[in-house]
């Protein structure tokens, strides 16, 4: 069931106060926004673990198997492309593909317009699982998202994307 935002006092509340109780020379207003952010990440972090273990993915496996299936067909990335995706080194990113091609999620073949170059595709299971995750996923961020109107997302959103934009 939808609710407006206007709920009661929460525990970043009683941390603020008390800040600003014992240090009232601070400005402690950004905690009014970072506390909430950070304890909806920790929030969401665990909700997108059960999403994903619910189909036998670590949260790694999703974002590797993700940024192939948003390729669009036939899901496949060179292992830099990957890299730039996920954010990883490179080292990181060929143990991870080692490990989804030993469960059968991907596989590498040579590049069609690079003899020497590789690239990383899905396979059937592979494809399978990333759908179902995403479907999850879904789910569980829809149902936190809730207790706000459909049109204070967009706005949300919005105000989201101008601090993170600082950072990309």
């Amino acid at each position: 069931m939808e609710q407006h935002c206007d709920v009661g006092p929460d525990e970043v509340d009683r941390i603020v106060a008390a800040w600003h109780r014992e240090r009232p020379d601070l400005d402690v207003e950004p905690l009014t926004v970072f506390s909430r952010v950070d304890r909806l990440a920790r929030h969401l972090d665990r909700a997108r673990r059960t999403a994903f273990a619910r189909v036998h993915l670590e949260t790694w496996e999703f974002d590797v198997l993700s940024a192939l299936r948003r390729a669009g067909d036939p899901y496949r990335l060179s292992p830099g492309a990957l890299v730039t995706q996920t954010l990883v080194t490179s080292g990181t990113m060929t143990n991870r593909i080692d490990r989804l091609e030993a469960r059968g999620l991907v596989e590498r073949r040579r590049s069609p317009d690079d003899r020497r170059g590789v690239l990383v595709g899905l396979t059937a299971e592979g494809l399978d699982r990333v759908d179902a995750a995403m479907t999850d996923l879904l789910a569980v961020e829809a149902q936190v998202l809730d207790v706000l109107a459909p049109g204070e997302r967009p706005a949300l959103a919005a105000l989201l994307r101008a601090v993170v934009g600082q950072f990309d």
